[in-house]
């Protein structure tokens, strides 16, 4: 069941990052798998401000996340993580339908991310779900600002894109 992240999922959000990043040693990017994942007090913000939902297990526990920023009036996937123990289950397709529908009662017209272009279950993955790579030279303020943190913090290492996908009325 999909729902907005409560305080007491912030714990189980980091663990379900940490382990879904683990994944990334197995293609040759030991760097993403060691990385800490985003602090409490950063996931605490996206909850108090209703911007973080989380995919929950039978018994309601939290197993993937998504995490919605909201960029040069666009709303932004800043993060999305599905346990490795329910990768495969359609959780993470499901939260990003979610986070669409609520871009869209919203009023807003699309929804953007960033993302890594080579890696099977990121930028191919994301196009099967309607997002579209954005040239360079069509980069908004905002994504520019992304993509520039990303790389001052590594994540150009491997290649990387920023992705739209328009939302219908």
């Amino acid at each position: 069941m999909i729902r907005l992240a409560q305080e007491d999922d912030i714990g189980l959000m980091m663990l379900i990052e940490r382990a879904a990043d683990a994944v990334f040693r197995d293609i040759g990017m030991a760097a993403i798998a060691d990385a800490e994942p985003m602090p409490a007090n950063a996931l605490r913000r996206y909850q108090r401000s209703d911007r973080a939902w989380v995919d929950t297990d039978d018994l309601g526990r939290a197993v993937a996340y998504i995490l919605l920023d909201v960029l040069d009036g666009v709303p932004h996937i800043e993060q999305v993580s599905v346990h490795p123990s329910h990768a495969g289950q359609g959780k993470g397709r499901r939260l990003i339908e979610a986070a669409a529908e609520w871009a869209g009662l919203q009023g807003f017209s699309s929804l953007t991310l960033t993302t890594f272009a080579e890696v099977p279950w990121n930028a191919p993955y994301y196009a099967r779900l309607g997002f579209e790579a954005v040239p360079a030279s069509h980069l908004s303020p905002g994504l520019k600002h992304v993509r520039a943190r990303e790389a001052a913090i590594g994540l150009d290492e491997w290649p990387r894109t920023a992705m739209r996908r328009a939302l219908s009325d």
